[in-house]
């Protein structure tokens, strides 16, 4: 700017000059300026210990982070969310004694809560990205809170590098480009310098990074936690939430136009299933293991990069989640809703995941900030259903009017009230862990394996996941423009698979890692999305049509689908009434331009007499597409002139006249989801 403004005497640059620093070769130090000697790892007692409150730098370094975005959540901003309730099949009182838990067929009310994590609030929801799931337990002995996400892992190992993670992946802070994204050069190089990430960045560039809905995701703890059960005794446990839907993804190339096409996609598909009866169902499962088989894993099980392989420790399904209604304002109940994972009952307890430690200050530190005080819990979406008593008073947003003159424990002026509950009343007791160790900045070297179960992911997945990975990866990392960072992570992910490597060196341009691979050859194929539940229900259906349609063969083919599950939909050249041969009419939903083949699952062709060259070109649009994406396509009478030759005897194309054996086949190629033998052509 040649015209500066004059202030005193001054340029306002030069005003701010003394303001402006560059930490480039510096030694790090704490906002109070005193050097600090380790950044990667928090104060614990022992390297397998818990963290200490007295940890100064950590603290310092999370509660900055917390408080950096004002008012919207620093991540998992973009969130959809629904009410429901959880039923529980089996008791789980030999292993804890959490009340909830205890009868088979007690129900509980729960708000789950959906979420991207990089984002801000108004991107969109199709970015390759972790989604958030979070679900609150409104018990008799209080909130229980299971805070997790899509993917059973994490980026890190210590909660102390959680404000760098996210700092890289967020929008590179000298132009907030890019959004939603981690395709640019500071989440690369992040993870280039920062192995413990590679487990996970295999299952970001899978294709559960890019999930087709809330309702067709899994759902995980994360950490390791503890159950407790009467007698005390403690397990080690892992949550899982499994969909009945299944567990099935978009492909990369739909995500990116679904992104322009319609950005509320997951939002929207949330919301028109619960309002059309289609109730997302979860079934709850836990992963346990005794306390003296701690250490029989050929890895940490306190390490939030790994998983317990189910076929190793089964998941043992215990209840099932139903999300019935939809939230009634977005903003006093998804945007106000306050999750942490410090929020438990009885019977649930921590371990000493440093992970977790650190999310167990964090969350309190951020809603302060994020709902204006310490009275969060007062809000009607995060009000507890059981009383609550304690000598907690005023703050901003107080709701509840304390009567009496005593808000002090002892006292004597209110006969000691209210008073600590014993354990066998109800009290809260956390396990008798015994602790001990010198106060160290360390990991323990059981956490050091960073790349064997990458190795293990890798190994089971199918040849099209595979190939997506590879793609992935080659998308991501075209997109920065640091060749050095492009080679590091090439050469570190030689480690995981040497030819995966080499193919994505040649993609991106540059040198092809001769070293690396690995020879573990162990598979888990309950890693793999090709072996999840296949069903027809609940998938959207285009249905082509045009005026002098078959109406007695395609009325009795949709309804045919519909008795499957399915949701069919008129589509047309015109919204509005379509009439058929026999003079019958069908509701045309939308417009070819208002309704883009992306938005469905599979496209159906029942065409009509009066197709012209315009409805052929739409369809014809219709049908490419969804056979690019690998998508069934269905056609019955005219609508069979749509399909040129070269859809003939393709998988997943069907073609009947026959209209009960056209529902029949075609419900069953919805079921499949994908044929990706397609794309091996």
């Amino acid at each position: 700017m040649s015209d500066k403004r004059k202030v005193d005497g001054k340029s306002k640059d030069k005003q701010l000059d003394e303001f402006r620093v560059d930490d480039k070769g510096k030694k790090m130090t704490t906002n109070q300026g005193l050097r600090v000697s380790e950044d990667e790892f928090s104060l614990k007692a022992g390297e397998r210990g818990p963290t200490l409150m007295e940890d100064f730098h950590f603290r310092e370094k999370m509660t900055h982070f917390d408080h950096e975005r004002i008012p919207e959540r620093v991540v998992h901003a973009r969130g959809s969310a629904a009410h429901g309730e959880f039923e529980l099949y089996e008791s789980m009182k030999p292993y804890t004694k959490a009340k909830f838990l205890q009868e088979p067929g007690t129900k509980t009310p729960v708000f789950v809560r959906f979420s991207t994590v990089a984002g801000e609030k108004g991107s969109i929801d199709l970015a390759r990205d972790v989604r958030g799931f979070a679900t609150k337990f409104y018990t008799e002995e209080g909130n229980y809170d299971l805070v997790g996400n899509n993917i059973p892992i994490f980026f890190i190992q210590d909660a102390n590098k959680f404000p760098d993670l996210v700092h890289a992946v967020k929008p590179e802070p000298h132009n907030g480009i890019p959004q939603a994204a981690s395709a640019h050069d500071t989440f690369w190089d992040f993870v280039a310098n920062n192995e413990e990430i590679a487990h996970m960045i295999m299952w970001h560039m899978s294709d559960r990074s890019i999930p087709r809905s809330f309702r067709m995701m899994e759902g995980f703890g994360v950490h390791t936690f503890r159950f407790v059960n009467d007698e005390g005794k403690a397990f080690f446990v892992k949550f899982h939430w499994k969909p009945k839907l299944g567990v099935h993804s978009v492909v990369w190339d739909e995500a990116q136009k679904i992104s322009g096409k319609n950005p509320d996609f997951h939002r929207l598909d949330l919301y028109e299933a619960i309002e059309n009866g289609n109730y997302p169902e979860f079934e709850f499962g836990v992963q346990i293991i005794d306390e003296e088989d701690e250490h029989k894993m050929d890895f940490d099980i306190l390490d939030p990069t790994k998983i317990w392989p189910e076929e190793d420790v089964p998941v043992k399904i215990i209840g099932k989640m139903t999300l019935n209604r939809n939230i009634d304002n977005i903003f006093a109940e998804t945007e106000q809703v306050a999750f942490h994972p410090g929020h438990v009952v009885p019977g649930i307890d921590f371990t000493n995941d440093p992970l977790l430690q650190g999310r167990l200050f964090s969350y309190t530190d951020t809603q302060l900030i994020r709902l204006g005080g310490p009275n969060f819990h007062e809000l009607p979406i995060n009000r507890p259903v059981c009383p609550f008593h304690n000598n907690q008073r005023e703050g901003y947003g107080r709701q509840t009017i304390n009567t009496g003159q005593v808000s002090y424990h002892k006292n004597s002026l209110a006969d000691n009230t209210p008073t600590p509950a014993s354990e066998e009343e109800g009290g809260y007791v956390h396990y008798p862990e015994k602790v001990e160790g010198r106060k160290v900045r360390a990991r323990s070297d059981s956490f050091k394996d960073h790349f064997s179960q990458a190795v293990l992911f890798w190994n089971s997945m199918s040849d099209p996941e595979k190939e997506h990975i590879k793609a992935a990866f080659s998308f991501e990392l075209g997109k920065c423009d640091s060749k050095d960072v492009r080679q590091q992570v090439v050469d570190m992910f030689a480690n995981v698979n040497l030819g995966m490597a080499q193919e994505i060196a040649g993609n991106i341009g540059v040198k092809e890692p001769t070293e690396g691979g690995s020879d573990i050859t162990k598979e888990s194929p309950a890693l793999s999305q090709l072996n999840t539940a296949k069903t027809p229900e609940s998938r959207k259906v285009a249905v082509l049509v045009k005026d002098g349609f078959n109406d007695s063969e395609v009325n009795k083919a949709v309804k045919g689908l519909e008795e499957k599950g399915m949701e069919p939909e008129f589509v047309s050249t015109k919204q509005g009434p379509v009439s058929g041969a026999n003079g019958k009419e069908v509701e045309a939903l939308h417009r070819f331009d208002t309704a883009d083949p992306v938005l469905f699952d599979a496209v159906y062709v029942a065409g009509g007499a009066e197709m012209d060259k315009k409805f052929m070109q739409n369809a014809g649009h219709y049908v490419s597409e969804a056979f690019s994406h690998f998508k069934p396509i269905g056609a019955t009478n005219e609508g069979k002139q749509v399909l040129d030759d070269a859809y003939t005897n393709e998988p997943g194309v069907i073609t009947e006249d026959d209209v009960n054996r056209f529902v029949t086949r075609f419900a069953d190629a919805v079921s499949q989801h994908r044929f990706w033998e397609r794309e091996t052509v």
